[in-house]
Formats: structure tokens, sequence, C-alpha cells
């Protein structure tokens, strides 16, 4: 086999191959890279960059979740609900606990946090029950679950934010440090570890990709369809829950509607990073890099005071970019 010397390799050859090999993402992550840093000298300063990895950390958790779900084939339309609801509970159960158990703070603060995670499995036990066991469309499952959620977090509230969360737990879980990194920043990376793990190296992570390929081949293989549509929904809401509890953590406050920003840009994240809508296909390595891309994009429209309004717009207008580019990398593959 003969390989044309590298200096008559036209650069077009060499951008249709790195965008069938790689995609859009790292095309998008440089040009907006590139675009921030010549309009905005603060940009790509140390304490900007260490927000944005801070910032990230909440979307990167969210959208592997998300991911697992898209796997299948299925949509996650409440994480953000979750996001809130979770992070009602967790206050609600620290004010009620702290009260009564003023001197054991390592009793109140393990409780609270596992009623948070475990209000969120609820929610994926509720939504995975509907999709894998009633065949509920995942759209209209998650609709609902998320209106649901809404209505019953502001219940528990009366619409006002749960405030006066104990300086301790924040400082554990908030602003402390974790092997000289912020609490957030030391959990997406152990959630990311496991992720990848679940996902490339067991038996149940590719029947996530075999179901979402094909669910009718994958029940013929043997395969326990339900048991794997369950547990993406599962996960998806127990991702969502850890991020409820640091995200009270991180501001102090709980609030029905504070996640409601994750269920498009989790969504986003994924199909940026070629996560198909359609199931079977998608790196978790690539939804890191894309829920990063996002917030790098969210970060920069703010320095340079980008109207929220305009930021829905192009934050949607580059997530129809990703589609139609997905659309023209699966062709080319194929050709």
């Amino acid at each position: 086999m003969t390989t044309a010397p590298l200096a008559t390799v036209r650069p077009g050859t060499l951008l249709k191959t790195a965008f069938i090999h790689l995609g859009i993402l790292p095309f998008l992550l440089v040009g907006v890279v590139i675009f921030f840093a010549l309009n905005e000298s603060r940009f790509l300063s140390s304490l900007n960059i260490f927000n944005v990895a801070r910032q990230s950390t909440f979307l990167i958790i969210i959208a592997m979740g998300q991911a697992v779900v898209l796997l299948t084939a299925g949509l996650d339309l409440s994480v953000g609900a979750v996001v809130g609801f979770a992070g009602v509970v967790t206050a609600l159960i620290l004010k009620s606990m702290g009260l009564a158990f003023p001197e054991a703070t390592a009793l109140v603060f393990a409780t609270a946090i596992a009623g948070g995670i475990a209000a969120g499995l609820v929610v994926g036990l509720i939504n995975g029950i509907g999709v894998a066991l009633l065949n509920v469309p995942p759209f209209m499952m998650t609709l609902g679950t998320m209106t649901s959620l809404v209505g019953v977090a502001l219940s528990m509230t009366k619409g006002l934010p749960v405030t006066q969360i104990p300086d301790d737990f924040m400082r554990f879980l908030g602003y402390g440090r974790v092997l000289g990194m912020a609490p957030a920043v030391f959990v997406t990376l152990i959630l990311f570890a496991a992720m990848w793990l679940l996902l490339n190296r067991t038996t149940v992570g590719r029947y996530f990709y075999a179901v979402g390929s094909n669910i009718r081949a994958a029940q013929l293989s043997g395969i326990n369809t339900r048991r794997q549509l369950m547990l993406a929904y599962l996960l998806s809401s127990l991702m969502a829950a850890i991020v409820g509890v640091l995200f009270l953590a991180r501001t102090g406050s709980a609030e029905a509607l504070n996640g409601q920003p994750y269920g498009l840009q989790s969504v986003a994240a994924c199909v940026i990073a070629g996560v198909s809508l359609f199931g079977g296909n998608g790196k978790v390595r690539d939804v890191l890099l894309g829920a990063l891309f996002i917030v790098i994009l969210t970060n920069g429209m703010n320095l340079i005071r980008v109207e929220s309004y305009v930021q829905q717009i192009v934050l949607g207008a580059i997530l129809i970019l990703a589609l139609i580019a997905d659309q023209i990398r699966t062709r080319l593959i194929a050709g």
C-alpha cells in the first residue's frame, strides 16, 4: 500500500477527514475560543478559565445522564425539574433536621443528601416505569413528570426560595476543597470516570447501545430491554439529583425552577457532541466536550454583553447546525 506524501494532501481533504472522524464539535470549540479571545481580553484570563471549569460541572453531569437515555433512543425532559426538586427536598431536610439535631451535623448532612438523591431516584423510577413497562413515549412521559415536579416543588416551598442553609454544608460541598479542587469538579471527575467505565467496559453499558440501535434485535438476543430502559432513566435522574444537591451547596438557596435551563442545554450538549437522537451512537468523552462548549459559548456571550434572548437564538441555531452537520457526516461515512 502506498501513502501520498503529506505535502501533496490538500487542506480541504484534511478538514474533510477530520470532520468525518471527529464531527463538528472540535471546529465549533476552536471557532468560539478564537472569536471570544479576539473580542474580549478577559476571556482567556485564569480567573475566567477557572469560572468556566466550575460552571461547566453541573451541565457535564446532567448531560452524561441525558446521553445514556438518548443512547436508548429515549429523551429525558425532566432533568431540570429534578435538579430543583432534589434541591428543595435536601434543603427542607437540612432545615428540619438541623433544628431537631443541632449537634449531629454529619447525620443531618448525610440524611439530607440521601433524601435529595432518593427524591431524584423516585422520579427516575416513575419515568422508567412509564417508558419501559407502560410504553408511554419518552417525550410525553418526561414532559408530564417535569410539569408535575415543578408543581410539587412549588407547593412544598409555597413558591418561595428555601434559604438559611447551614454554612458548614455550603463549605463542605460548595466552597471547600477536595485534593485542591472544588467539590463539584472532584465529583464530576469521579462520575465521568464511572460513566466511561460503564459505557465502554461493561456488558450493561454495551446493552444501552444495543437497545438504542435496534430494540427488537436486542430482545431477540436475550437482552432485558425493559431493565435497560429503567436503568437509563434512573441514571439520568440520579445525575440530575446530584446536581440539585451540589447546586444547593453552591448557591445556598433552593427553588423549584433552579434547574430549568438544564433540560434544553443537556440535550443540546449531547447532540452537539454527536449523540444520536435515534439512539445507539455517542461517546461520553464527546458529551463532556459538548457541555464544555455550551458553557464556553454562554460565558463568552455574557462577557461581551449579549442579551439573554439573543443567547437563546444563538444556542438554537448552533443546535440546528450540529444536527445538519451530523446528517452530512453520516452521509459521508456511508458514501
